[in-house]
Order: C-alpha cells, then structure tokens, then sequence
C-alpha cells in the first residue's frame, strides 16, 4: 500500500506521538544519516525574523528578502510538481522495500519543517510518519515568514551553513548533507550568520551574530544540494550505477549532477580562478566566455547602478552595497512555476516578486545560455536541403541540467518559401495540445534515466504500454544522455557524467576535453518550392514535458494514491482550502498544466538564426 502502515500514529499529539512513533518505526530505514540531524541546539529560525531588515518594498529587489521571495528556492516547499513526484517516489520507495523515500527529499525542500522533526524524525530522537509531508505546519498560501515550513529554503538554512562537520567531518557534497552551524558565535548570541562581509571598511556589523565566509560565496555551498544521489540506506545505496555494458559498478546511482559539471569544466578550474580570463566562443565572433565563475556569478544576480550614490542596502540601517550586494534571486531556467504559484496563491501577495522572477530566468535563458548558429546548402538536383545547426553551450554545466524528469531543450527548424508558406517543419511544439512534433532527425537534448532489464540487456525507459516513465528514486541506469557539455569539459571518461549514446568530439585530438558544441545536420524535402527559401532554427527549453505530466496523473490513478486532504487527514491545519485539496497531487498538477492561464508549461525560445537562400 502507498501510505505507511503507521499512519494511526497521527491520533497522538505532542509527548504520545513521540513515544508512540519512535516505538513503531523502530528499523524504520534511515536515509539522511550524514550531516546536521534534527535536534540542533539553536533551531533553525523563520525567515520572517530576517525579513524585518533584509526586505525592502514589493519591488525593491535588490534586498535579499525581496528577490528571495518570488525564487524557487523560497517556493520549494509549494512547487505543485514536486508534491507530485513525492508521492511517486514514496511509493517507489515502498516497492524497494524502502519505506519513507520522502524523508530524503523533504530535507532539502523543506528544511525547517526537516529540522524542526516535522518529517521523519523528532528534535529528540524519535520518529513520525511525515515522508508525505502530512506534518509540515503552514500551508501553501501562508505567506514566507512564521511558522510556515512550506517557504522552502530559508535564510537560516544557508547562512548557516558549514563547509565541515563540528568534529571537522567532511562536507559530502550531495543530497543535501550539509553541515548547520550549531554552535555560540564570537560575534553576538546563537549562532553566526555567515556571509561575504567582514566590516573591515569601517561600516558598521548587523546586530546579530555574524562572520565573514568564504565558503557561503562558493560553488561548494550549492553543490551540498545540487549533486542528488541515490540515498544511503544506513550506508548503502538504495539503488546503484548499471553501466550501458550492464554492469553494475556498485556506484549509488547518480540523479543530479550539476555540481560535478561545473566542477568539471573550465568554469570550475583552479588554473582560471581569479576570473580574469575571457576566451572567445568557436564562430561566434565577439562573444566570449570568463573562465573560472562559481554558480553565485551567473544565478545571483550584483546590484549595481552607474549612480554611485544610489543607495543599494542589504538592510535597512546598512551601508551602501552599490557593486557589491548579491541579489537574492537564485535564477534558474524554471519560468513556468512562479506564473502558476501568482495564479493559484495571491494571497501571497507576490505578484510582483513572481513576475521578476520569470523575468530573471527568461534573461538568463535568452542572454547567457547557448547560442545557434544556421547554415544550408541545396542538394544537386534541388529537391532537398541540407541544413547545418550549431549550438554552442555558454553555461557552466551541462545543456540542460539538474533535475532529469521531463525537463529538454530541442531545435525547432522552418523552411519558407518565397511566398511565406512553410514548406517544412520539425520540431514546433503545439501550445493547445502540448505535443511536440518530432522524428528521428529532431535534436532533443535531455538524459533519459531508467531501469535495468537484465533479460533485454536494456535500459528501460518506457512501460509495457510505450508511455515514458520516470521512476526518480527506482532508477539505475541511463539510455541517454545527448545534453551539451560546458566549455573545457573533461568528464568525458567518468561513467556518473559522461555521455550516453551521444558523442562529443574532443576540442583537438588527444585531448580529454570535449567540446561544448553540438553540429546537426537535418534533410528537409523541398521538391517543387521556387524561388529564396528562409530557413529559420529556434532553440527552445522546456521545464516539464507533457509526457512527465501525463505520467504523473496517470501514476496517481493507477497506484491509487489519495486526495490530498484524505492523504492527510490527520495532519495539521487540515483540511486545506488551497492546493490539490480533493484531488491527488498528480491530478491536481495535471489540472494546472491544462489551465490555458498557465499554457502547458510553454518552452522558451533561447536563440534563433535565419539564412535565406537565393
């Protein structure tokens, strides 16, 4: 069955649902051994107690508060996809003989409720049965501040954050075993807040406890979360690596790896760290990349005006941060969930903070992220056309990256003829049903993860029905991996991400370092057409497939799984008048993707090129 069988213990309260849990779930699988537990002498703190200071109005941005607000990193705990997958990993969970997987993916979205001994396990040491997320306090339309353990990532959560354990333990760098700084600080009572400055400039400190870190400002703070592996099971792996060979190499199968890419390539090379050297990007002239940017260079962005007088405060009472002050905006390539979270949520009171945040993540995809050049040639006899597409990646990992479930970037090529008709097409992508038109010449850049079949010799990746699947916390082996690497990439030779059933050519040969280009040559039919033809490409990125979204609601109908407040009805605050109420969490995403307001999580064009032909 999908829900835990101890889900009367919900009847108790306080004292008795402690004692009684922690004596049910006694051998209760424990998947987030490593790192800070639950219990921390000084509780991780709301981030209403920063907002006071640290936000400014609802578009002054460049207060960490303020930018904060509308990212995903502060949504994280309402992001209607991820209620979704929980649900499904959950029970993927169950079938392994692992219950309560969502212990291992609530302690990174929702790290106060995790903390706080609102999931799996108690501030003393005991258990509860909160994998489902049933005990979080808040709900989804609370706004950020107090006692509201669905505000995601907070500010205490990573300005807290150690690069080593309190007995000098190793930083792992994965799933989100961080170390919490849980000890009295120098500066002020509890412990410090860390962050870049050290108040040497005579400017006066905040009046809370605080240090300078360098280790807050690095790429190693956010590898802590965006490497996901296969969770530990009291050390062992839940599931492990099977190479494209079938052999198992006994590596906990790696999920995410975004750190490792980045580390990876020249972007991550100690050679080039003091950020100076520029190089220029193969054909593009006059476009160049800095070597050597951590993940805060490029997804946080600096306040900065021409006016040196114009007054960037972190705080209200603080200095000028003018060039100097980290917006708080966390941008990613995600533009589709903070339209539905202004939809669904208003009162929040947000909107401004959503619509920024879309803008940010819509610049860096359009701005910073890959660039496509055209080229074509008519065939001899004039019935076809050969076409030549390049993209270069200008990210600092892999093309596209991170969470694998449904997420893809494709080319989109258009042939016109002189009159203006399309005379082919490969690649459009239908906003009313949210079909993607492809065949076997479409370039879709995606990693396809799956599930071993050792009587096919296969990586399975589709069901006994033909429909893609996309077991996150079952999956064990990958079918494919065509997506771009980043510049100087030398990953090449490890299996946990290199390519897979794709081929990167290295930048010269003998060298280990792939390039960060891809060339596709598509044949586009044009017997007949007369006169110039425009052949126009279009790089597109999308954030969740229809084919993700279908297996999601059809998951929830097949593996029955409840309607939110009948999942959890003993939870607090319930039942909720917001979010999936008397759907399942899979139905209820599937209801958003089919609102015409939020368009079938529609793709952004990245870059386009046109040639025409006389």
């Amino acid at each position: 069955m999908f829900r835990s069988t101890h889900r009367y213990a919900r009847a108790c309260v306080g004292a008795c649902l402690i004692a009684i849990s922690s004596v049910l779930l006694a051998g209760t699988p424990d998947l987030t051994a490593r790192g800070s537990q639950p219990g921390l002498t000084h509780p991780l703190e709301d981030s209403g107690n920063c907002t006071g200071c640290h936000a400014g109005g609802p578009i002054e941005f460049h207060y960490p508060a303020t930018s904060w607000k509308g990212s995903m990193m502060a949504n994280a705990g309402r992001d209607p996809v991820f209620w979704a997958a929980l649900d499904v990993a959950n029970a993927d969970g169950e079938s392994l003989g692992v219950p309560g997987v969502g212990d291992w993916c609530l302690r990174c979205h929702v790290p106060e409720g995790w903390f706080g001994g609102r999931v799996s396990k108690t501030t003393s040491g005991g258990r509860v049965d909160g994998a489902d997320g049933c005990l979080l306090q808040g709900d989804h339309d609370d706004p950020p501040g107090f006692g509201n353990d669905y505000s995601g990532i907070g500010c205490h959560f990573c300005h807290r954050v150690e690069p080593k354990g309190p007995a000098g333990e190793p930083n792992f760098l994965e799933s989100g075993d961080i170390w919490i700084d849980d000890l009295a600080c120098a500066t002020g009572s509890g412990p410090c807040r860390a962050g870049p400055y050290d108040y040497s400039d005579g400017t006066s400190p905040p009046p809370h406890a605080w240090k300078k870190s360098e280790h807050i400002s690095s790429s190693e703070m956010c590898g802590s979360c965006h490497n996901v592996t296969s969770p530990l099971n009291n050390g062992v792996p839940v599931r492990t690596l099977i190479s494209p060979a079938g052999i198992d190499t006994g590596i906990a199968f790696p999920i995410e790896r975004t750190y490792t890419e980045w580390l990876k390539s020249d972007y991550g090379t100690a050679l080039f760290a003091d950020g100076l050297e520029a190089v220029p990007v193969q054909n593009q002239p006059g476009v160049n990349v800095k070597r050597q940017q951590t993940c805060q260079d490029c997804h946080m962005e600096i306040a900065r005006s021409e006016d040196p007088q114009e007054q960037f405060l972190g705080c209200f009472f603080g200095p000028n941060r003018n060039g100097k002050l980290s917006i708080h905006n966390f941008s990613g390539a995600n533009t589709w969930v903070p339209k539905i979270l202004k939809g669904e949520f208003p009162s929040l009171g947000l909107d401004e903070a959503f619509d920024q945040a879309v803008q940010w993540s819509t610049e860096l995809l359009t701005e910073r992220t890959a660039t496509i050049v055209t080229r074509a040639t008519r065939s001899g006899d004039g019935q076809a056309l050969a076409i030549e597409v390049e993209v270069t990646n200008l990210s600092g990992h892999k093309l596209p990256t991170g969470y694998s479930e449904g997420r893809r970037m494709w080319i989109e090529l258009e042939v016109r003829d002189a009159g203006g008709a399309v005379i082919y097409s490969n690649g459009a992508w239908n906003p009313a049903t949210g079909e993607l038109q492809r065949d076997a010449q479409t370039r879709v850049y995606e990693i396809k993860q799956g599930i071993w079949d050792p009587q096919s010799g296969q990586c399975k990746i589709t069901d006994a029905q033909g429909r893609a699947v996309f077991h996150f916390v079952r999956n064990n082996c990958v079918a494919k991996d065509n997506r771009i690497p980043p510049l100087g990439f030398t990953g090449g030779g490890d299996i946990e991400v290199a390519p897979v059933a794709a081929v990167y050519p290295p930048e010269r040969p003998g060298s280990n370092r792939l390039r960060n280009v891809d060339v596709v040559s598509v044949t586009a039919p044009i017997a007949g057409a007369q006169g110039a033809l425009t052949i126009r490409s279009r790089l597109h990125y999308q954030t969740a497939s229809k084919e993700y979204i279908e297996f999601l609601r059809d998951q929830a109908v097949e593996r029955g799984f409840p309607a939110e407040n009948t999942l959890c009805a003993d939870g607090p605050g319930r039942p909720f008048d917001v979010g999936p109420q008397a759907q399942s969490r899979g139905a209820y995403l599937y209801s958003l993707w089919s609102n015409p307001s939020y368009g079938r999580s529609p793709p952004v064009m990245v870059d386009s090129a046109q040639v025409v032909l006389p």
